[in-house]
């Protein structure tokens, strides 16, 4: 009866505003991602990204990421770690940590965002003139 009444939605929103922190942080978090989720936190990367996981909800949608406070909202894709992209995009269900086969490398950089839209964004300069002279209207 309950579930042919909704009933168990309710429950069920009310079991993630608690996992969640309560109704001001699920409301922070509304803002900051859209949406509201549950599930079990599998890891940590070295900028603080969290990386959850909940078999429920359909495949496609089951693993999901929540950025580090540093980001603010200016956070966007790029700010995934390498490690974490293949567990984030279903090339494997090993993450990092546990993942034997992944190569250690002590030679790799550490990953940089995208700048893309930013004060330090790449802008190329040209070294030739340019082709097409604009055009100066008699003073």
């Amino acid at each position: 009866m309950a579930k042919l009444l909704g009933l168990d939605k309710v429950a069920q929103l009310f079991r993630i505003i608690r996992a969640n922190g309560g109704i001001f942080k699920s409301l922070r978090n509304i803002y900051r991602h859209d949406e509201l989720k549950i599930g079990t936190l599998v890891g940590e990367d070295k900028f603080g990204n969290k990386y959850y996981e909940n078999n429920e909800y359909f495949y496609g949608r089951n693993r999901w990421v929540i950025y580090s406070d540093q980001f603010g909202m200016d956070y966007d894709g790029s700010q995934v770690t390498p490690e974490w992209f293949g567990w984030l995009h279903y090339k494997t269900d090993l993450i990092p940590s546990k993942d034997p086969a992944r190569p250690k490398y002590k030679w790799l950089a550490d990953p940089t965002p995208n700048f893309s839209g930013s004060d330090q964004a790449y802008m190329p300069y040209s070294t030739t003139p340019p082709k097409i002279q604009p055009w100066k209207p008699p003073q």
